[in-house]
């Protein structure tokens, strides 16, 4: 099996700070199509999420709302965090994608070559829109930066 090019992918995220912005930097620096549904108003924990994210709002600042359209809006969702173990809107996204039997992969810092197992998992399961998701930026500093590395290595 061939490796996969940030080309052949768009990534999908709702614009939350830490996890969800980290992603949608990389695909704007990457020149990587990039899509995802945030809630009304532009809701995140910072305040208003920068118009220059061209994301969607839902017609509800529910951000449950959100999270479950982004997952119904992609062909498999990763979700990266510094913890092993997920809470709060990190464990909805994954509840919601076991319900809807969408592939779904939990990546953790403590994680040996997180790169190639999220390149792998948008292979084998032949991903073209990938939904990423984690903590937000309070609760996990440091998976801003993570999730960017895990993001470059593996696809470029």
């Amino acid at each position: 099996m061939g490796s996969i090019s940030h080309k052949d992918i768009i990534i999908q995220s709702g614009g939350q700070t830490g996890a969800d912005r980290a992603a949608l930097d990389w695909a704007i620096e990457n020149d990587v199509q990039y899509r995802g549904w945030c809630p009304r108003g532009r809701l995140a924990e910072d305040g208003l999420i920068p118009r220059y994210y061209k994301l969607l709002e839902t017609k509800s600042s529910d951000y449950a709302i959100r999270t479950q359209m982004n997952v119904r809006d992609s062909d498999g969702t990763a979700i990266l965090s510094i913890d092993p173990h997920l809470n709060g809107g990190s464990q909805l996204t994954e509840y919601l994608a076991h319900k809807s039997n969408q592939p779904m992969l939990h990546i953790h810092s403590g994680m040996k070559q997180p790169g190639p197992q999220l390149q792998n998992f948008v292979q084998v399961n032949e991903i073209k829109v990938l939904n990423m998701a984690g903590p937000r930026a309070s609760k996990e500093p440091e998976v801003y930066k993570f999730v960017k590395s895990v993001l470059q290595s593996a696809f470029t």
